[in-house]
């Protein structure tokens, strides 16, 4: 490969202001959002469009250019991170933002692949619809990206992950042709579905350009409470009791231990501990109504009362007032934020069967704190969907960074082992990347490994396309 060849043929497609090759430029492409991966690239290219975007991957092949896609870079797993070669171009797809087109009646909206999850929200809100795809990083998240992860995110209980939003594609191939898959039909059964191979294959078979997504009726009124209890078996037992009273209204349903919310009210003062005595577990739900806030809240207190009734809840706020819900789901989403101050823990995302998680918790705190005692879990997340953040920080007083070194590969295989052994999954919805690639492939059986090979090496032969991620080496 002539590089100069290359970069020239580069700017002439794009313009040279849209090929970044200055680290002052660069810099921020190339560390993914968790800065455990910091790559290096031989430059960073920014299309416009689709046909530029598709023009572009014709050059990078006939250079042999390995490339790897990139959206928002809020990614948890190193999948838009390249390596550190200098080899590898970073394709950003940021400039491709636009919204296509909103169709009220037939509930879609056809949103380009730079487009902020926040901006595809506020389109569809715009004409009275909801875009129900819900993340902490959805004011910096891209929908392309969405897609690439199949991101999950905390409406997944009623509305499905990013693959159940959406029902058509644009995709340039990893030799460059551009397949118009947009479709906005939720019947069409004529072949192979190529939408879901797509989708969740973080970049490895095809670059998203643009998609259609599904649109739904804005509720009327959203009613939500937080609900304290002793176990996650009674966490269970609430979830079932919800979606019996309730059913498609049930639209969030969060566990969060006790030290996570102690983590919280410690870290920031201004988010006290919400309960006026400990609790071992406590859980955020959340009813979406189309009726009316008066039927929301009389459902909502209905079934409180009755899980009182039974036993399973202890205590439980109900929110009286947007600012009310806002600061409850507030608590949820500064987890994450806690755990960062106080340094680096050893986080895993899974997932079992939801009927599984209460004895997964049971099996696998102990066999953490044999491997390594005191260390304190932080374990929280989308328990209507059995996807935990099942996180393991430092016993206070130690160097979380010691902690992590000496720990977090013990840690992360008796994890993992334990979550095999539950029927799970080592990667609910930040994706594999480079981060969970081996991981997951050492639970994959030798069938489902050779099928998926089988696919990358029908889509991408030259093996140009994110190469390093998803499957190993």
């Amino acid at each position: 490969m002539n590089d100069s060849l290359f970069l020239t043929a580069c700017r002439d497609l794009l313009g040279r202001d849209h090929v970044l090759l200055e680290n002052a430029d660069t810099s921020g492409y190339l560390v993914d959002q968790r800065k455990r991966y910091t790559g290096h690239a031989l430059a960073v290219l920014r299309p416009a469009n689709a046909a530029q975007a598709a023009a572009l991957v014709r050059l990078c092949v006939s250079h042999r250019v390995p490339m790897v896609p990139q959206g928002g870079n809020t990614g948890l797993a190193g999948g838009a991170t390249p390596d550190t070669s200098g080899q590898q171009v970073v394709i950003s797809l940021r400039r491709l933002d636009r919204i296509r087109q909103v169709d009220a009646d037939n509930l879609t909206l056809i949103a380009e692949a730079g487009c902020l999850l926040a901006n595809v929200q506020a389109a569809a809100a715009a004409v009275g619809r909801l875009f129900p795809l819900s993340l902490a990083a959805e004011g910096s998240c891209t929908i392309g990206g969405n897609l690439a992860t199949n991101a999950g995110g905390t409406a997944v209980l009623r509305y499905g992950n990013a693959r159940d939003l959406c029902l058509g594609l644009e995709v340039v191939t990893p030799q460059g042709a551009l397949w118009e898959g947009l479709r906005g039909l939720r019947k069409d059964n004529t072949g192979y579905d190529l939408r879901d191979l797509f989708i969740g294959a973080e970049g490895t078979l095809g670059l998203i350009t643009a998609a259609t997504l599904k649109l739904f009726p804005q509720p009327a009124a959203r009613m939500t409470a937080l609900a304290a209890l002793e176990s996650p078996a009674h966490a269970l037992a609430l979830l079932n009791l919800a979606q019996r009273m309730a059913g498609p209204l049930l639209t969030g349903f969060e566990l969060m231990s006790h030290f996570c919310l102690q983590l919280v009210a410690t870290v920031f003062a201004q988010l006290r501990y919400p309960f006026a005595q400990p609790h071992a577990q406590a859980v955020l739900l959340e009813l979406s109504d189309n009726e009316s806030e008066a039927h929301a809240r009389d459902l909502l207190e209905r079934l409180l009362n009755t899980a009182v009734e039974q036993g399973i809840v202890r205590d439980a706020i109900v929110a009286s007032s947007l600012a009310q819900s806002n600061a409850l789901w507030h608590l949820r989403e500064s987890i994450p934020l806690a755990q960062s101050a106080t340094g680096l823990n050893i986080k895993h995302d899974i997932a079992v069967p939801v009927s599984q998680v209460p004895a997964f918790l049971d099996a696998t705190d102990p066999i953490v704190q044999r491997i390594a005692p005191g260390a304190r879990m932080v374990t929280f997340g989308h328990l209507g969907d059995g996807n935990l953040h099942y996180n393991v920080m430092a016993p206070e007083g130690v160097d979380p960074a010691e902690f992590l070194q000496q720990y977090q590969t013990t840690v992360t295989a008796a994890v993992h082992d334990s979550v095999h052994a539950h029927r799970g999954t080592v990667s609910a919805e930040h994706g594999l990347g480079q981060l969970k690639r081996d991981a997951s492939a050492k639970y994959k059986s030798p069938v489902e490994l050779a099928l998926m090979r089988t696919l990358k090496s029908a889509f991408d032969p030259l093996g140009l396309m994110n190469p390093g991620k998803v499957l190993p080496d």
